[in-house]
């Protein structure tokens, strides 16, 4: 696996829809399945399929490569906790790829194996694959070869609130966060600040990061809005800088659904 060139060292995997000439994208998504009694989380989007899972391994101490949606210091002790240790990395030939950092997704197995992981990283592997955690290998490896699965976004089981983590170089000119623990994957992030009187989009970064470079948040009271894959909306309102200061990690007052 050769890590992606011209950036960080990443590791990963991949995923190639039914149509590999199509990947699946947030623009398409829609709820395609309820939870059932089974404990299937809902799934949003295409299904990808005729791909491997793989031991990256993918891990918070960057064993081996660097985390493509994590900071230079790794991921944050609060947001390992929330997010878990069940880890998948994504091929990075998906559109638009660096918007899934911390979505999760639904793998099953041809041997009927089956698992919800959180996404934090991507990069170059082969198509229509995944790399998986330890922890997410033990539950989906039974010895076969291929190791054969689909995976779908889908829904992140309820582990607390939405966290917004600021990159270190934030001030109210140039404001750029990461957003960490959203149940559902995210179409769009926006803000309404003192700098905007009306919701305007951030901009996405190759690492996951989301930034106002257009002037910053401003200093006061500012409002972020998250619209997930189906379309449901929720709002965080904070003060700057108390509660906006560089490097700062910030706890939302709820969730999306």
């Amino acid at each position: 696996m050769n890590p992606r060139s011209g950036a960080l060292l990443v590791l990963v995997a991949v995923a190639a829809c039914s149509d590999a000439s199509s990947p699946a994208s947030g623009d398409d998504a829609g709820v395609v399945s309820p939870a059932d009694d089974g404990g299937k989380p809902i799934t949003y989007g295409q299904t990808y399929t005729g791909g491997e899972f793989h031991l990256g391994p993918v891990d918070y101490a960057e064993t081996q490569w660097h985390n493509a949606c994590a900071p230079g210091t790794k991921y944050a002790t609060s947001v390992q906790k929330a997010e878990g240790a069940l880890l998948a990395g994504l091929w990075s030939g998906i559109p638009g790829v660096e918007s899934y950092c911390d979505a999760c997704i639904y793998v099953t197995t041809a041997k009927g194996k089956s698992a919800t992981l959180r996404v934090v990283t991507y990069g170059d592997t082969t198509p229509n694959s995944i790399d998986v955690s330890p922890e997410a290998y033990k539950l989906l490896d039974t010895g076969e070869y291929p190791r054969s699965m689909t995976w779908q976004f889908a829904r992140c089981p309820d582990t607390g609130k939405v966290m917004y983590e600021f990159q270190t170089g934030s001030s109210e000119w140039w404001t750029s966060l990461w957003v960490r623990n959203a149940r559902v994957p995210l179409k769009s992030v926006e803000v309404k600040s003192v700098n905007h009187a009306s919701y305007v989009p951030l901009d996405r970064g190759t690492d996951g990061t989301l930034t106002d470079g257009n002037g910053g948040f401003g200093k006061g009271a500012f409002s972020l809005r998250l619209t997930g894959m189906d379309n449901q909306q929720y709002v965080d309102t904070f003060d700057w800088p108390s509660a906006g200061v560089a490097g700062a990690m910030l706890t939302g007052q709820g969730n999306l659904q």
